[in-house]
């Protein structure tokens, strides 16, 4: 590669929750990095992930979805938001095309103002029968705060991500890579299995308990062809815990045969997989637990 033609920088992804940043994040890299699942406010942190060609590499930061911080945790969230934004070469604003314009879709553009270059992402195009309804919300968008480009995608199906691609590779800056060519992510196993945990109950549980659940890595043991993993799920209620458990443990043992799949997926060898049930009172608004949980506290720990 010509170092005098290589284009690479950082790129945010930004919206309000549920617009699908996440899976956007995923079907650009072409590798899971990010949980998804149809409650908003999956992400609850910045999720890295670098994109390497011939001639560029882009290096995304997905974000938790701009929304009202109402506890300890919101407002930790963000925070990451409003960091995650600044010094960034270009900042996606991810918006559901299938859905009109509101006051939070109003404040959460307006966020962005700072940022000097930014595109429009009208995700889940799949769902607009008409593609002329397209240019009002395009139109309303760009009354908010200026866009470079309005692009039009499907995370879903792949439409669009080709031209997003070419058009993001386009707006870096001429630079040598930022990182090795077989860099993907800056998040640790442990917090990867942790989320693909959050992901499972995510999608098994219903109404309040997802966004009452924390998970908490306790044990990570490697053996040859085996790694042992034991992890708390956190609640806040007691009514949350028999949720999760489930009549005879049936809830909590689905869970961890589909994150148990998951995650050995992702190391490429068999695991042995605990999980327990806590209650934690208020944990969201308890600064040193939310610490503990946080993934920079689990570098290094593999």
């Amino acid at each position: 590669m010509s170092n005098d033609s290589f284009r690479a920088g950082l790129v945010a992804i930004a919206g309000r929750p549920n617009a699908g940043k996440s899976t956007l994040l995923n079907a650009l890299i072409g590798e899971k990095l990010a949980i998804t699942a149809p409650q908003p406010q999956t992400t609850r942190t910045s999720v890295q992930g670098a994109l390497t060609g011939p001639d560029f590499q882009i290096v995304f930061v997905d974000t938790p979805g701009i929304h009202k911080s109402d506890t300890l945790f919101n407002r930790r969230m963000m925070e990451i938001v409003r960091s995650s934004l600044e010094g960034r070469d270009l900042v996606l604003f991810v918006a559901d095309a299938s859905k009109p314009v509101g006051p939070e879709d109003e404040q959460a553009a307006s966020a962005l103002a700072r940022a000097e270059k930014k595109l429009l992402i009208l995700n889940k195009i799949d769902r607009v029968a008409d593609k002329r309804l397209l240019l009002p919300l395009i139109e309303h968008y760009s009354k908010v705060v200026p866009f470079l480009e309005a692009v039009p995608v499907s995370a879903r199906t792949g439409e669009g991500l080709d031209r997003l691609k070419q058009l993001i590779v386009n707006n870096l800056p001429l630079s040598p890579p930022l990182f090795p060519d077989d860099y993907l992510t800056d998040q640790p196993l442990r917090f990867i299995a942790a989320e693909i945990i959050r992901e499972s109950i995510l999608r098994t549980a219903r109404e309040e308990v997802p966004h009452a659940v924390a998970i908490l890595i306790d044990e990570w043991e490697e053996k040859p062809n085996l790694t042992r993993i034991a992890a708390t799920i956190h609640v806040e209620r007691p009514g949350q815990k028999t949720i999760l458990i489930g009549k005879g443990g049936q809830s909590l043992k689905k869970i961890g045969s589909e994150a148990r799949v998951k995650i050995e997926e992702l190391l490429g060898h068999k695991v042995f997989l605990s999980l327990f049930v806590k209650v934690r009172p208020k944990w969201r608004d308890d600064p040193e637990f939310l610490d503990s949980i946080d993934w920079r506290a689990m570098v290094g720990k593999e």
